[in-house]
């Protein structure tokens, strides 16, 4: 998906709100100024994170973190620790104004460093309360220059003041609702035409936003809602606080006139949200979480966050999206829908990606957990039929020439959804229920609020089993056509009979390979 271009001119924005200050160690070193912003430096080479290979000399950070599809997304030279995003927001004029607080601590000697961050004009940036020079740059960039050098190792906060109208991306970040509201939500991009940010799923936060809306209007956020106070006439405050970590696109914040269910889980607490409108009618189907969420937690292990929920839109958005804790759901949202993306709590938010070309570890376990493991295990079906079925679809829809690893920018969100959930059920089949089950379980639990990869889980398998899985990996994962037949028909699936007709229960068909796409 795509962010919104940057506008040519500053506009000053008054610092309508107050962040928490958050103490920082004193600066060791300090720079003189020139009269203009330099280009951005790339990361020297050899170095994590764009950091400098000496410790002598302050140098820029990145301007990008070189993921092969957005190799301009995140920056060098530092780790976010936490946002703190305070916004103002009225909406009959989509009139934004915010103030971020980013916490974060340099991984080299900085003299000079950006975020991430394509939305309303900045007025003003300070780094450890003293102002620095910003300039915009391609994209989504704001170079950011400050007084001193920020020294390895050292905690910094960066506040950044930015206001205007926030225009509709109808799905690519901030998005009006039909009934005056809005909300965020977007992927593999969104959290910048809100706020700025280290754009990257390998840059995991905590996160806090308290957004200040007229009297009879909601917000909904991710986490637990801390508070809700008055805001001077005709306004109050709501906060929210994201205590487990969290990445750019998983953010979200929701304003609107809506009404609330609130659940349990086990020890989880579950409020969910529902806009006026056609999102009323979910209600019911919202009250099945609770159950979703046992079901998913005998696969994988106990809910890996503080809370949950979901988020229901009115508005005609052609995904729903996984948002931490409090998934954003489309009017077309179904059981199979809300299964998808509760799994997605475990495979893409508490364990995330290292780059995009992993993008099978989201959705390939969020599809194969909705498409088959439910209708197996609670409606009785029979899996291998499901799968069966599939495959046959699979052939005619032409999925086999896009790979599930690496399979390209543009096509991150294809044929994981079709192929995914047929590439992990033949797994399965050929290395049997009691390692296949045992194994995610342990892998989804050893990444719980990490990052890791594709090549990282074909070891991590490989690790459980004696039988040799190159041949296997290779055609599924990597393979441009369809996978031979010993690879697509392992264990039960080479079972002849299973080619004969579906049993009554499986004459009408249970979603297969839409994922969380319309």
């Amino acid at each position: 998906m795509r962010i919104h271009q940057w506008r040519e001119t500053h506009v000053p924005v008054p610092a309508a709100l107050r962040s928490r200050p958050v103490a920082v160690s004193a600066l060791a070193l300090a720079l003189s100024l020139t009269a203009g912003v330099a280009a951005v430096a790339a990361p020297p080479p050899d170095t994590p994170n764009g950091s400098a290979a000496s410790a002598a000399d302050p140098t820029p950070g990145s301007d990008g973190l070189g993921d092969p599809y957005y190799p301009k997304d995140g920056n060098g030279g530092y780790d976010a620790i936490h946002y703190d995003v305070a916004i103002d927001y009225n909406p009959p004029t989509h009139n934004l104004k915010g103030k971020a607080t980013i916490t974060a601590k340099a991984t080299q000697n900085l003299s000079r460093f950006n975020l991430d961050y394509a939305g309303p004009a900045v007025g003003s940036v300070a780094v450890n309360g003293q102002p620095a020079r910003f300039q915009k740059s391609g994209e989504h960039e704001l170079v950011v220059t400050p007084a001193a050098a920020l020294p390895l190792g050292q905690p910094f906060t960066v506040v950044v003041d930015y206001g205007g109208t926030v225009p509709d991306t109808k799905g690519n970040g901030w998005t009006y609702s039909p009934s005056g509201g809005a909300f965020a939500a977007g992927e593999p991009h969104s959290a910048t035409t809100w706020y700025p940010l280290n754009d990257t799923p390998l840059d995991k936060v905590t996160f806090t936003v308290k957004a200040t809306v007229p009297t009879g209007w909601d917000v909904a956020s991710n986490g637990v809602r801390a508070s809700d106070v008055p805001a001077g006439t005709g306004k109050h405050t709501v906060t929210w606080e994201a205590k487990d970590p969290i990445i750019g696109y998983l953010t979200t914040i929701a304003i609107d006139k809506f009404t609330r269910l609130t659940q349990q889980a086990g020890n989880t607490p579950l409020e969910s949200f529902f806009a006026p409108g056609g999102a009323q009618q979910k209600r019911e189907l919202e009250k099945k979480l609770p159950g979703v969420i046992a079901f998913v937690e005998q696969l994988y292990g106990p809910y890996p966050l503080e809370s949950g929920g979901g988020i229901y839109v009115d508005t005609n958005l052609q995904f729903s999206l996984e948002t931490q804790t409090r998934p954003i759901y489309a009017p077309w949202t179904d059981l199979n829908t809300v299964i998808h993306e509760n799994a997605h709590q475990w495979w893409g938010d508490s364990v995330s990606i290292k780059d995009w070309r992993d993008i099978c570890l989201n959705e390939c376990f969020a599809s194969y957990t909705a498409d088959i493991l439910y209708p197996e295990r609670v409606q009785g079906r029979n899996a291998d039929q499901l799968y069966r079925r599939a495959l046959a679809s699979a052939d005619q829809q032409g999925v086999w020439s896009t790979p599930l690893y690496d399979p390209g920018k543009g096509k991150e969100f294809t044929t994981v959804y079709s192929r995914g959930p047929l590439f992990l059920h033949a797994l399965r089949r050929n290395i049997g229920d009691d390692v296949f089950l045992t194994a995610v379980r342990d892998f989804a639990q050893k990444h719980k609020n990490g990052n890791t990869s594709i090549p990282e889980f074909r070891q991590f398998i490989q690790s459980r089993t004696a039988k040799k899985l190159d041949g296997f990996f290779d055609a599924w994962l990597n393979g441009r056509k369809r996978p031979a037949s010993e690879y697509l028909y392992p264990g039960s699936l080479n079972n002849q009979n299973m080619q004969g007709s579906p049993d009554e229960r499986d004459i009408e068909p249970w979603p297969f390979g839409r994922g969380d796409r319309k």
